[in-house]
């Protein structure tokens, strides 16, 4: 900043000055301290122009940084609730898949005892045909073995 340069340079010279003896003043060239003052003083509003350039840039900066911290912020926020979202959707399907896994196993223990059921009383009706049948084929025979006997006792009763 070229206004604190000069003044600087003014009280340099008001403290280089000669001293007035027995008393506090001193012997200034005038012209040369009024026109660092002058040069300070036409300094200060470019100066002053300078300064609040850069406070404004520092609060625009001020503000851009806050605004992506919230931005980030917010940015953080929305993933963190994806994520529990979706660690809560995966614990769910979880739990579904269990679910159906153990209704599915209930269903096929039921059905198979069902199965099972009706295949016994199928082969329950079949052995009580079978045996029927058996009776019916050992009464045939044993009919057939008793025709043949009736027979020879026929040829016997013929021939007398």
């Amino acid at each position: 900043m070229d206004s604190i340069e000069k003044l600087a340079s003014a009280i340099s010279l008001v403290e280089e000055a000669r001293g007035v003896p027995l008393s506090a003043s001193c012997v200034i060239h005038r012209g040369e301290m009024l026109e660092l003052l002058d040069e300070a003083r036409a300094a200060l509003p470019k100066d002053f122009e300078s300064a609040q350039r850069v406070i404004s840039m520092r609060d625009a900066i001020i503000e851009e940084g806050r605004l992506s911290a919230e931005a980030m912020i917010s940015m953080a926020r929305e993933d963190v609730a994806r994520m529990v979202e979706q660690t809560s959707i995966v614990q769910n399907a979880r739990d579904e898949a269990r679910k159906i896994l153990g209704d599915a196993r209930e269903q096929g223990i039921h059905e198979k005892a069902e199965v099972e059921e009706f295949i016994d009383g199928r082969l329950a009706t079949l052995e009580v045909i079978l045996n029927k049948t058996q009776d019916a084929v050992s009464r045939g025979r044993e009919r057939l073995a008793g025709a043949g006997d009736k027979d020879a006792l026929s040829q016997l009763s013929d021939a007398d």
